[in-house]
């Protein structure tokens, strides 16, 4: 029995298509269609959707319907799911538009979710799922493997193709045809076994269509990042770069690890571009290992505030993400996969430990190094150019509230103790570090906890959290605590073992100290400049995003008319490379070439592709530098 009611139109209610599929679909459609495709799929917002037996159905107009019917994985996968009913089927205009419309599968074989790299695995940022993504910041750094193969190789360059033509195009001209290229060469990537250059691909696809989209939380600093890493990744593999970090990792492979006792560090909260939320709780081993173990599903903002005390099953044990967070487990048959995720096979076993603070045992390793020391040398082990390899293990640190500035916390690390019951006093002369939520979404509670913390002025926090990368001396923290021996720290009930997710636990004022006379009087005069944000490297930022954003016209057309704003202010302060390889990206926007007739024709995108990157490999070498150094 089929059910026609219309419902609201929304792509997420379509099945997700594999690429292939899409790609497929676009190829044979005759290319005097190819024009108005992109108009096809805008009216389609405002067509209604209805649900039939197995499936969803779009109609399109009259004798005009496409129905949809996804297989077990709930994704279309074969060509025969999509039909429509017109005399044109399948080589149609209304198939078409539907299957392009539908959210981008990922294919069952690479499915994989990365809490570790979204955004705080709060709101979803172009690092949110990255499958394949190399394994940490040191992944592949040492080892070389073999040279790509012939297949490879010919897989990373239609890759590269595919993406130097969305490059010069731009974000609008690059519609429904451009973007079933990059799926159809995602495809071939796979196929070929490159599953970091296939996440990339698809990523890409994503971030065009949310930003043509205009979709709510997108933005273009996303884009640019996913297209600097596939053009990036595309480039090397076609190169024959040997380093195994390029290829990526298709599946995890969970490795017996014996008996194994761990220790909960925090819950972290999960809501990825991908549709896929969740929690992930971090643990740490007694022979100092950082674990996780995650409920990652598809599903959205609901599920991961739902997770916040939810069961999850690991093997024959039902485990309480919120107990474990704060306790511990002895695993028997346990399982590991090479960065450190939990496995949940039949055979593991498990029992309870009693709940540590973050001051006893193998947990205290967190906050044995100053904080900036630890910071420094996560970026110092990073790979600049290479932004598959941001890091993204959690740090540690003792920190003083000084003030706030919107939404952020403004806090001095503390010194360590020089006198037996002392307030600890922030490090002389230390950096003013910046703590942003790691998700802003209301249905999560990082917002209001850190406003709370950001009103009492001289609160001592023990905070567990990330760095932000791109961003001058700011942390985005998971959860907080109080310091020891400290009289003006936060006083936490008993059964939270001395911390507060973030995320999940609501600080309220019983939990705060009284209030320092001293520190509220205090003026906030140490705010440090963001050293990045006041560098006339903007200049450059502005170039490369234009470049995404407006395509290789846009880029022409601004350096004609501005050429005194790009390499003069840069070359004054003294980044002359950067002048240079901004100066190189303008030129080569601005270059045309002649047929033999002489009538201007486009250029091959290959050079201004190059050129794009180098200067938006250098740009982010050149922020890491600056990010780096506000630390110290």
């Amino acid at each position: 029995m089929t059910d026609r009611t219309p419902i609201a139109v929304d792509t997420d209610r379509l099945p997700p298509v594999l690429p292939g599929v899409a790609a497929t679909a676009v190829a044979t459609l005759p290319s005097r269609l190819h024009k108005r495709l992109d108009a096809a799929v805008e009216r389609l917002a405002g067509v209604p959707v209805g649900r039939v037996d197995g499936g969803v159905s779009v109609d399109c107009g009259p004798e005009a319907l496409v129905t949809l019917t996804p297989g077990p994985t709930g994704a279309v996968t074969e060509a025969h799911q999509a039909r429509c009913s017109c005399l044109l089927a399948p080589r149609c205009l209304h198939r078409t538009a539907v299957l392009v419309a539908c959210p981008v599968a990922d294919h069952p074989a690479s499915t994989t979710v990365e809490p570790s790299a979204v955004d705080g695995a709060g709101a979803a940022t172009g690092r949110a799922g990255r499958t394949g993504a190399p394994d940490g910041p040191a992944a592949g750094r040492t080892a070389r493997g073999t040279a790509p193969t012939k297949a490879q190789r010919a897989a990373a360059a239609a890759l590269w193709r595919a993406a130097a033509a969305v490059l010069s195009a731009g974000v609008p001209a690059a519609g429904a045809v451009l973007q079933a290229e990059l799926l159809r060469a995602a495809h071939s990537a796979r196929l070929a076994g490159l599953p970091r250059a296939e996440s990339a691909a698809l990523r890409t696809v994503r971030g065009l269509r949310a930003h043509r989209g205009r979709q709510t939380g997108h933005r273009l600093a996303d884009l640019v990042e996913v297209l600097h890493d596939l053009l990036y990744v595309a480039g090397r593999l076609a190169a024959g770069d040997p380093d195994p970090a390029l290829v990526g990792i298709l599946r995890r492979a969970y490795q017996p690890d014996g008996t194994l006792e761990v220790y909960g560090v925090c819950r972290e909260p999960v809501i990825s571009a991908t549709g896929y939320a969740g929690v992930v709780t971090h643990l740490v081993a007694a022979d100092g290992r950082r674990l996780s173990f995650g409920d990652v599903k598809p599903g959205g903002p609901d599920r991961a505030r739902d997770c916040a005390r939810a069961v999850t099953e690991m093997g024959a044990v039902a485990v309480n993400h919120a107990v474990l967070a704060r306790g511990g487990l002895r695993i028997t048959g346990t399982t590991v996969s090479p960065d450190g995720r939990l496995g949940a096979g039949k055979g593991v076993r498990a029992t309870p430990l009693t709940g540590t603070g973050w001051s006893t045992g193998p947990l205290a390793e967190l906050f044995a190094r100053p904080l900036a020391e630890v910071v420094t040398a996560q970026l110092a082990a990073d790979d600049p150019e290479d932004p598959g390899r941001a890091g993204t293990a959690l740090v540690g640190g003792d920190l003083m509230v000084i003030g706030a500035v919107g939404d952020q916390v403004l806090a001095r690390e503390l010194a360590p103790a020089t006198d037996a019951g002392a307030e600890r006093v922030p490090v002389p002369d230390g950096p003013v570090i910046r703590l942003v939520p790691v998700d802003s979404h209301p249905v999560l509670a990082h917002v209001a906890n850190l406003r709370r913390l950001a009103s009492w002025p001289g609160l001592r926090i023990r905070v567990v959290g990330r760095l932000d990368p791109d961003r001058a001396s700011t942390l985005r923290p998971l959860a907080v605590g109080a310091v020891p021996g400290a009289d003006a720290t936060l006083r936490l009930p008993a059964d939270w073992h001395g911390r507060a997710d973030l995320g999940y636990d609501q600080i309220q004022g019983g939990h705060l100290p009284p209030r320092d006379p001293a520190a509220m009087a205090e003026p906030v005069l140490a705010v440090a400049a963001d050293a990045v944000a006041e560098s006339p490297l903007w200049r450059v930022r502005r170039l490369v995003e234009l470049a995404v954003s407006g395509g290789r016209r846009a880029v022409g057309e601004a350096a004609r008319g501005e050429s005194g704003w790009l390499a003069g202010p840069l070359r004054r302060a003294g980044f002359t490379t950067a002048a240079a390889v901004a100066a190189a990206l303008a030129d080569e926007s601005d270059r045309r070439g002649r047929d033999a007739f002489g009538r201007l024709t486009d250029p091959d995108p290959d050079r201004y592709a190059w050129a794009w990157l180098a200067a938006a490999a250098h740009l982010a070498a050149t922020e890491r530098e600056l990010i780096r150094s506000s630390w110290t």
